[in-house]
């Protein structure tokens, strides 16, 4: 009898089809309302379309993407007052993304498009890495048009999140109130909230993981002269090296030598504001 009812229950057991694994999800969490994304269902949306970029700043040549409008599925009435975008990738890089730039949809400045990575058709690896840039991928069409920057380019992308501007969020990177207005000290701190805060944090202000805090304990500016410091930026393997070594060169087409200068100029004034 006992054998009869195992056998039974093996067949009933044999017959169900296996649970559908699940695939990534895109999380985007919005003043305070979070969604999910499937790839396989944003594939399959309407505005899916099929997007050509010239000069992919991930793979540094020509690629093609199926891809969905990243205005489309921000919505436009989510956004709290003074608040940005924070592209979260799965490693800890974080991207600021202003608002007004992510929610443009016309024919004259650059238009963020989310890429995704199709199941049965993987992208290739990332230069000198064994992984690709999927599942997705912010990429952007025209991004010349409206000054986006290569840190604004965040793959292996898993959420989107709203939250305060920087500066107010970290008051720890402001500058000195007593400085002029066109500072080019003040400059700096908008080229480091947009290409340095996507990987570091200065002073604890930041909420990216991947490289080391950039004020504390020391900053690189009390430890390398002016050149190295320039040099580390543009060629980081030309000054320091490790087999872990993650940090990519910004040559003049991502960082100018005005606003390397800059940089290096903020650097150098928030030594002395590390504050306890």
């Amino acid at each position: 009898m006992m054998t009869r009812l195992f056998a039974t229950l093996f067949l009933l057991l044999a017959a169900i089809p296996p649970a559908r694994a699940a695939g990534p999800e895109l999380a985007v969490a919005l003043g305070g309302v979070e969604r999910r994304f499937d790839r396989d269902a944003l594939l399959a949306r309407p505005d899916a379309v099929t997007v050509d970029i010239p000069a992919d700043v991930a793979y540094g040549r020509p690629m093609r993407y199926r891809a969905v409008p990243l205005a489309s599925l921000l919505g436009t009435d989510a956004f709290p007052p003074d608040s940005v975008l924070e592209g979260v990738a799965s490693d800890g890089f974080t991207a600021q993304l202003p608002p007004e730039l992510c929610l443009r949809t016309g024919p004259d400045g650059a238009v963020a498009f989310l890429a995704v990575e199709p199941a049965g058709q993987p992208w290739p690896n990332l230069p000198g890495k064994a992984v690709s840039a999927g599942p997705f991928y912010l990429v952007w069409v025209r991004p010349e048009a409206s000054g986006v920057r290569s840190e604004q380019w965040p793959y292996q992308l898993a959420r989107i999140v709203s939250s305060d501007d920087p500066l107010k969020r970290w008051p720890q990177l402001a500058v000195d109130a007593a400085l002029p207005a066109d500072s080019g000290i003040r400059a700096g701190q908008a080229v480091f909230v947009t290409q340095c805060m996507a990987c570091h944090t200065l002073g604890g202000a930041g909420s990216a993981t991947l490289g080391p805090d950039l004020n504390r304990p020391m900053n690189p500016t009390e430890y390398l002269t002016p050149a190295g410091l320039r040099r580390l930026i543009r060629d980081p393997r030309s000054v320091r090296t490790w087999p872990s070594q993650q940090m990519p060169g910004f040559d003049p087409a991502m960082l100018s030598d005005a606003d390397l200068d800059r940089v290096v100029a903020y650097l150098g004034h928030m030594a002395g504001r590390k504050g306890p």
